[in-house]
């Protein structure tokens, strides 16, 4: 999100490909103590993490996201730590207030980290909670000693934007995490850990039912992209997309729900992949 060129008109290209908003950087990530925290990390109290280039200086990102919502554009914000989430959530407010509510769905990418205040916020503006169920495999194995105790109840927090009502969109964040959706959803209702030290799930309260899971995969990703007339679900009218799996996820167990496997990829009513 930097420039001031000319922009594509919003839905230009293909059914397939084409031009819905724009993309901007908030902070960094907790791996690489970036993430912007209102606190300092627990593992390192000389550092909070920091605002992205993008942030500087003072309005310039202000001024992109008016001039984005002008031109009737889609914004997907990246923000992990809870000060960078609760920025952006200032930011879309203030938008909101200036230009008028209209449906804007605008989406935090990852919102890994909130403050409890932030959740009802987040709901209220109607921003979309994009996340990544599959990082709870790894960063679940060492976010509790960058953040502390006392923030884990904000982390990775998927049942709490469900309870606070802000949509969720699921992905993978491939390259840096696995793309396969059938783990993310695993890691979704298990919140098990690559490392086996959380065998009831990394917090547990966090957990998700299989449904919810699924359907932040499938009609989530749909709604994020204004698509869920055209897809998302399986429904007379609507675009033939879907996958046959070789086995019915509802009746396995948690635990064996990674090793299903796709038998039939379709698309547009086209096979396109089968094992």
């Amino acid at each position: 999100m930097d420039g001031d060129g000319p922009l594509p008109e919003p839905g230009a290209g293909s059914a397939r490909l084409r031009f819905a908003g724009l993309k901007g950087f908030m902070d960094g990530a907790l791996g690489a103590r970036t993430a912007h925290f209102f606190e300092p990390y627990h593992d390192d109290p000389d550092t909070r993490g920091g605002f992205r280039e993008q942030m500087f200086p003072e309005g310039a990102m202000a001024a992109r996201l008016r001039r984005a919502d002008a031109l009737g554009l889609q914004v997907a914000l990246h923000a992990v730590g809870d000060r960078a989430v609760a920025t952006v959530l200032d930011l879309a407010g203030e938008v909101a207030a200036a230009r008028g509510p209209r449906d804007r769905r605008w989406r935090i990418e990852h919102a890994q980290h909130l403050r409890p205040e932030d959740f009802a916020r987040m709901a209220r503006l109607g921003l979309i909670a994009s996340v990544q169920p599959v990082s709870v495999l790894d960063d679940g194995c060492w976010a509790g000693a960058r953040v502390g105790p006392r923030r884990l109840a904000g982390a990775f927090a998927f049942r709490s934007f469900l309870d606070a009502g802000v949509p969720m969109a699921f992905g993978s964040d491939w390259p840096s995490y696995p793309l396969d959706p059938i783990l993310g959803i695993h890691a979704a209702v298990t919140r098990r850990t690559s490392d086996g030290q959380w065998p009831d799930g990394w917090i547990p309260d966090q957990k998700i039912a299989l449904e919810a899971a699924i359907r932040a995969y499938t009609l989530g990703g749909a709604c994020a992209e204004f698509a869920e007339a055209d897809k998302g679900s399986v429904t007379p009218g609507k675009l033939a997309d879907l996958v046959v799996l070789d086995r019915n996820l509802f009746e396995l167990p948690f635990a064996e729900i990674r090793e299903a496997r796709v038998a039939a990829t379709i698309c547009g009513g086209t096979v396109v992949f089968q094992a």
